[in-house]
């Protein structure tokens, strides 16, 4: 005699999504990639959706990248200066919006700790004392860029940490990841009140180093004014479709790539799309 799922005839409760995705992994897959495709076929069959999808995948790719796959170069990192005055620290705070900033001592690579916009803006409104950035300084937590990311998010929740430094084996700071940074890998993007849409402007911006910060979505044509540049955009549109057709991968934070007199390297990228670049631009012989 033949089962019947169906509930008008068997007279039991309709089974949940999640009692016939057990169902459909019940053949046990015998390693990750036997999981995903399981996973993916419950998605064609309706059992997730295609966000929820996303996201399992982003979880478990977590266990498998490392901080370097993820962290803000040392060059895209926003400091402020224990020895800046108020107004200076201010400024960045403001320009940036950014709630959370590393702070150094007399060299780039001395960082002394982390200052929180919270505790700056508190300061101000008490007014009784001026404020002291040295006095304000949350501890830094220093992580190697080989540590896994899965690691790391235990670590930031254990230790109520949102931000660490990314040190090398020299001790010298190459960069830095947030709470953001890792969860982004897992749920998607995650924009705020700052993340405005790109404007024409903000898409090529120089950097400390001589290089340029340049957006993923700066058109082809924008670029070739700014800087000169012949690159064809007959069949693509923007700098990031040139740089992943030029790799012929999607890009990878930390690749790079030469074209014509500029290097591009890759600053930002997640597993769906390239964000960011830092281009190095060589003088025209």
């Amino acid at each position: 005699m033949l089962m019947n799922d169906d509930p008008s005839t068997t007279g039991s409760p309709p089974r949940s999504w999640l009692d016939r995705l057990g169902h459909m992994l019940s053949g046990e897959p015998r390693n990750r990639e036997e999981l995903l495709e399981e996973l993916r076929q419950a998605q064609a069959n309706g059992l997730l959706t295609r966000e929820t999808l996303s996201m399992i995948e982003g979880a478990l790719g977590v266990a498998e990248q490392r901080v370097a796959d993820v962290m803000v170069a040392r060059a895209q990192m926003v400091t402020v200066s224990a020895t800046a005055s108020l107004a200076d620290v201010l400024k960045v705070v403001i320009e940036s919006g950014h709630s959370r900033f590393p702070v150094t001592g007399d060299h780039e690579d001395e960082i002394l700790g982390i200052l929180l916009a919270k505790d700056l803006l508190k300061c101000l409104a008490q007014g009784e004392t001026p404020c002291n950035v040295r006095g304000l300084l949350r501890p830094v937590k220093l992580i190697s860029d080989s540590k896994r990311l899965n690691e790391l998010l235990k670590e930031f929740r254990q230790g109520r940490n949102h931000m660490a430094l990314v040190v090398d084996e020299f001790g010298g700071v190459s960069g830095l990841v947030t709470i953001e940074d890792v969860l982004e890998e897992i749920v998607g993007d995650i924009d705020d009140e700052h993340d405005d849409a790109p404007t024409e402007t903000g898409l090529i911006r120089p950097l400390p180093d001589g290089r340029f910060s340049v957006s993923a979505l700066t058109p082809i044509e924008d670029f070739n004014e700014r800087f000169g540049a012949e690159f064809s955009d007959e069949q693509l549109d923007t700098v990031g479709g040139l740089i992943t057709a030029r790799l012929g991968h999607l890009p990878r934070t930390g690749e790079e790539t030469e074209l014509d007199r500029f290097t591009f390297h890759v600053t930002k990228a997640d597993r769906r799309r390239v964000h960011q670049f830092a281009v190095k631009v060589r003088d025209a012989a």
